[in-house]
């Protein structure tokens, strides 16, 4: 875990995935799901250093995590989404430009996703981002203001984001001139978390098929948004 600061001047918690012999590798911010950063997140950022980058994941809930439903939508609905994204997660991203990362994504899972759409939006210092099966009210959505390239990764099942609203940012963002590449899986809610099915939540289903799909997806965005 380290600390790092936010653009207001407050000190911020995260957890740090190095790249092994890369000071200088290309950053990432990791955004967690609703549940908090747990070891799931944390193992995201890990297998994002093993493929050469430096990940940051952000503790937004300050030190806090949810097992059950009701205490993740308790904590996700007290988080302020807008001051996320334009204090914690753009000061993770200044954070690792600051100390050796020439180029930063953002990808964010669920709640995570949502708030990478939002960072798009705010976070003018990132260079690409990947959203993962989330979005925000499309009020909140600037699209004048998304100017770097965006993968994302949406289910076609997905009772949390319904797909009518992926259809609806997709052509806001679109017609705004934004760099997009959405893809559709026939899977459900956070087909990427390999935890999803221990939850016993009927809307969640770990689909590895998807998944790894959607990861090399993502890895070959990633090398040629940050690493070229």
């Amino acid at each position: 875990m380290i600390q790092y600061q936010r653009p207001d001047g407050q000190s911020a918690n995260a957890y740090l995935a190095q790249a092994q012999n890369s000071e200088n590798a290309p950053g990432i911010v990791v955004i967690q799901e609703w549940w908090g950063l747990t070891d799931q997140i944390t193992g995201v950022a890990d297998r994002l250093a093993e493929a050469g980058y430096r990940a940051l994941v952000p503790d937004l809930y300050r030190g806090k995590v949810a097992l059950e439903v009701n205490e993740a939508e308790h904590l996700m609905n007290d988080l302020n989404f807008g001051e996320a994204a334009s204090q914690d997660i753009r000061g993770a991203v200044q954070y690792l430009k600051a100390t050796g990362s020439s180029k930063v994504a953002v990808t964010g899972f669920c709640m995570g996703g949502a708030l990478t759409v939002l960072s798009a939006c705010n976070v003018p210092e990132l260079d690409a981002t990947v959203v993962w099966y989330g979005y925000p009210p499309l009020e909140y959505v600037d699209a004048s203001a998304v100017t770097k390239p965006m993968m994302a990764h949406w289910a076609l099942h997905d009772d949390a984001f319904a797909i009518a609203g992926v259809d609806l940012l997709e052509t806001k963002l679109t017609e705004a001139g934004a760099q997009l590449e959405f893809y559709r899986y026939d899977a459900k809610h956070a087909f990427a978390n390999e935890e999803a099915d221990s939850r016993n939540l009927p809307f969640l289903q770990y689909h590895s098929e998807a998944a790894r799909l959607a990861w090399t997806r993502t890895l070959d965005f990633l090398k040629k948004q940050l690493q070229s």
